[in-house]
């Protein structure tokens, strides 16, 4: 099998599909406030394109897809899309980022089509802080966590984006709801990337004051995901099953690792999360490009794969929103 791999050697198998870039949050770390210039509806991939291209990079080697947006539950034909890609042969891994918002609602479709892992964005317990950081409605997000949980996805990760003045305090909390309910805890440090994570970085906490601000509560010990844990350093609570991740692009980045792409809803393959390298891939469809000339195309595109984001540099070389890559 052919693979891809980029100039430094990196092995790219990892491939995150934003199905969309439209969410019904407005988490302010992604989306401005009262922002609403979305892309048209008409320019984003069908179900069929965006499964043909995932088979594409499934035959150059990539065996790990995740669905993600902006919010994917609120692409109606997300679970369709999720069968289709989940059957294809080289697909080893399907999981899916949601805020939850419509898990409840969702979770038994989704997996019956076969999607297992799920991420979920949960940056608060409190309601008016919850509110004040998403725009949304915790009471749902909490719904649907316990749905996904009760027609058995697994495992379920809680990702926190943790901020000063804003839900510091809470780490604590998290990790006794998490230990309650058997979830899985990541904490992520905030990324500068588009205008709206720049203005969120002005909160950044390094993550080695949350890991000490547990230790002081609990007994840390180190511990492994199961398959790989990705970009994440994880611990576990002592005398528990719970474990917690460590995401920190910021205080000790993870790009000489990176083993993944990110594919737009209209098309756009960016080679970086913290860079604009990017790959049009939706005017090789237009054109009926057969699938050997798209395949030549990404392979070629892997070589301008940057080394590493600049985030930790101060640098912001992306002007997208979070919303178009899914982070």
């Amino acid at each position: 099998m052919r693979t891809l791999v980029d100039s430094f050697g990196r092995h790219i198998e990892y491939l995150r599909v934003s199905v969309t870039d439209r969410c019904d949050f407005r988490c302010f770390y992604c989306i401005p406030k009262g922002y609403n210039d979305f892309e048209q509806r008409d320019s984003q991939l069908d179900a069929a394109e965006l499964t043909r291209l995932v088979r594409l990079f499934t035959e150059l080697g990539v065996n790990k897809v995740r669905l993600t947006g902006g919010e994917p539950l609120v692409r109606r034909d997300l679970p369709q899309m999720a069968r289709a890609i989940g059957a294809l042969p080289g697909v080893r891994d399907l999981s899916l980022s949601t805020n939850a918002s419509r898990l409840a609602e969702a979770a038994g479709a989704l997996l019956e089509a076969g999607i297992g892992r799920i991420n979920v964005s949960l940056d608060s317990l409190r309601p008016e802080v919850f509110r004040e950081i998403t725009g949304g409605d915790l009471n749902a997000v909490l719904r649907g966590l316990a749905e996904a949980r009760r027609v058995g996805l697994a495992p379920i990760k809680i990702n926190m984006v943790v901020m000063r003045d804003r839900n510091l305090e809470e780490v604590g909390e998290m990790v006794d709801y998490c230990l309650e309910n058997g979830f899985t805890l990541r904490f992520i440090e905030t990324m500068p990337v588009g205008a709206a994570g720049a203005r969120a970085s002005e909160r950044y906490v390094d993550l080695e004051e949350v890991r000490q601000r547990l230790a002081a509560r609990y007994s840390l010990e180190s511990a492994l995901m199961p398959g790989g844990g990705g970009p994440a350093r994880y611990a576990r609570i002592a005398g528990s099953d719970l474990k917690i991740g460590f995401i920190t692009p910021m205080s000790r980045h993870f790009c000489d690792t990176c083993n993944r792409v990110r594919l737009s809803a209209q098309g756009v393959l960016y080679l970086c999360l913290g860079q604009e390298d990017r790959l049009e891939l939706s005017p090789l469809l237009e054109q009926g490009a057969d699938d050997e000339t798209i395949k030549a195309a990404i392979s070629q595109a892997m070589q301008r794969k940057p080394q590493r984001h600049e985030f930790e540099k101060g640098v912001v070389n992306t002007a997208r929103l979070m919303s178009m890559t899914g982070g």
